[in-house]
């Protein structure tokens, strides 16, 4: 949770902590980040995107954040940065850290046998600790999550409320895992005999290494035996399904909804747009960029951006498009027919 902004900084105290160029007026107050079209007094904007260019002139900002290219576009008190987006989120951290939690376990948690929780933790009001359960320093186990036998939680890592996390898995230390989020639920693990499905027991964990995120209501399902693996500064919307077995490489970022079957590995430094779908048992290179809508069904082994999704048209458009697809394969024989008979100095 971020709490309300009491504390102003100069820019120039910000421009300090964040990097960046500062030119004109350091001494300016700053209490708060807000768009350009809303900002006023104490204000701190951004500029990440051409479009936004225009609103320079008419912006009642104290100050801006700009690109290199944007640095003479207005006369205010600026941050000059290559990358004004990231030196926006420092900026936005800055003056919005993260609300300290007194240390403590709640007189209504419940602790299982075993269990070390450390003095700097904080376990909030209807938690569950499981057996042999380890909370590591600085912890943050928000109200009414369930964490099952044996699970580890690294140092300075927070549950927001009614997380679940099942028994013997570990996670790494500085992990966010918003609320709802499920993590080492069986995966989908079912045998048919004779018309009837068998479930087979899901023995793995899941591995969640250091500075994760997690997204409220994403699941993440243990392994069928081994483990399913998120490997360190991997970052994940909300309403995620990972399935069993899944390996994700390390600062890989996925958007809201996205679906990855089971067995599936995909690398480091990766990007999956809101929506796609990786179907299981494939292997993703590093540095794949996976567009919105995306349906991947084959291993993509060389980096780069991949799209399958189509555009969206008008009705009526889609309408033909989609008629003419079921002649496609009538159109593909009649020309393979014309070749043949191109070949065949039958036709000039």
């Amino acid at each position: 949770m971020l709490g309300c902004a009491v504390l102003a900084y100069t820019l120039a105290e910000i421009a300090e902590r964040i990097g960046g160029e500062l030119v004109g007026d350091g001494a300016v107050a700053i209490r708060q980040v807000a768009t350009l079209a809303n900002a006023g007094a104490g204000d701190l904007c951004f500029v990440a995107n051409a479009k936004y260019r225009a609103q320079l002139s008419t912006t009642r900002a104290s100050a801006v954040i700009v690109g290199m290219r944007d640095k003479e576009l207005t006369s205010l008190p600026r941050i000059v940065s290559s990358n004004p987006y990231a030196c926006y989120a420092k900026a936005a951290s800055l003056l919005n850290p993260i609300e300290r939690v007194l240390p403590g376990i709640h007189p209504t948690a419940l602790v299982g046998e075993g269990a070390r929780v450390a003095a700097s933790a904080s376990v909030g009001p209807q938690v569950v600790l499981g057996r042999d359960v380890e909370i590591g320093e600085g912890a943050v186990i928000g109200a009414g999550c369930y964490v099952g036998d044996q699970v580890k939680i690294g140092n300075e890592t927070r549950l927001y409320p009614r997380v679940v996390i099942y028994h013997a898995c570990q996670i790494g230390r500085r992990v966010i895992v918003h609320s709802g989020a499920i993590i080492g639920a069986d995966g989908f693990g079912l045998a048919n005999e004779e018309g009837r499905w068998l479930k087979i027991p899901q023995i793995g964990r899941v591995l969640i290494g250091d500075d994760v995120e997690i997204g409220a209501n994403t699941t993440i399902d243990r392994g069928a035996l081994d483990d399913t693996v998120i490997e360190e500064g991997v970052k994940l919307d909300n309403q995620i399904q990972i399935a069993h077995n899944v390996h994700i490489g390390a600062h890989t970022a996925m958007a809201g909804c996205v679906g990855v079957a089971g067995s599936t590995r995909i690398g480091r430094y990766c990007t999956v747009a809101g929506s796609a779908m990786i179907i299981g048992h494939l292997e993703i290179a590093d540095r794949v960029n996976i567009s919105v809508g995306t349906l991947v069904t084959k291993s993509i082994s060389e980096p780069g951006t991949y799209t399958s999704s189509i555009p969206c048209l008008p009705h009526r458009d889609w309408l033909k498009n989609a008629a003419q697809l079921h002649h496609l394969t009538e159109l593909v024989e009649r020309v393979k027919q014309l070749e043949q008979k191109y070949s065949e100095g039958k036709i000039s």
